[in-house]
């Protein structure tokens, strides 16, 4: 295979795929009634656990206040929760509740449920080549991200 027609292979998938995410994401923030910032920001903290409403600014790239503000709702929705930072008092620690979490998971469980319908579609004796190629793509596209982040940290 000529290295154009592999780049053609990859863009038709990254194309289909991106498009089908994209489409179940705005899917998700309409029906939780979300900014793109605020499921960001949920995101973030799921897989963080814990952080500071700074870490948040500079993870959407608004500033300090606008975050601040746009907690505020995450809150009053009862989605996540400030509590005092046991590090320093003055700073306030966020965390996803249990609704939050609850939140989140459904829209990781829609992204889920359409890759498992789409390996459905495909003959199991292709699974394990399919399965290679793809943790090969993963691990190059990895090593490339930890290339660019050693030579800018705000990627």
């Amino acid at each position: 295979m000529s290295s154009e027609t592999f780049h053609e292979v990859l863009q038709n998938w990254a194309y289909v795929f991106t498009r089908r995410s994209m489409h179940d994401f705005q899917k998700f923030i309409h029906e939780a009634g979300l900014s793109v910032s605020q499921v960001t920001a949920l995101m973030y903290l799921y897989h963080t656990e814990n952080c500071g409403v700074s870490d948040i600014s500079a993870r959407i790239g608004i500033s300090r206040a606008a975050a601040s503000q746009m907690l505020d709702r995450l809150v009053q929705m009862d989605l996540l929760v400030r509590a005092e930072n046991p590090s320093d008092r003055r700073a306030k620690q966020l965390s996803l509740t249990e609704k939050g979490k609850a939140l989140v998971e459904r829209g990781i469980e829609a992204r889920r449920k359409w890759l498992e319908d789409v390996t459905n579609q495909l003959p199991p004796d292709q699974h394990a080549a399919i399965s290679t190629a793809l943790v090969t793509l993963t691990e190059a596209a990895l090593k490339l991200e930890k290339q660019q982040k050693k030579r800018s940290p705000s990627a």
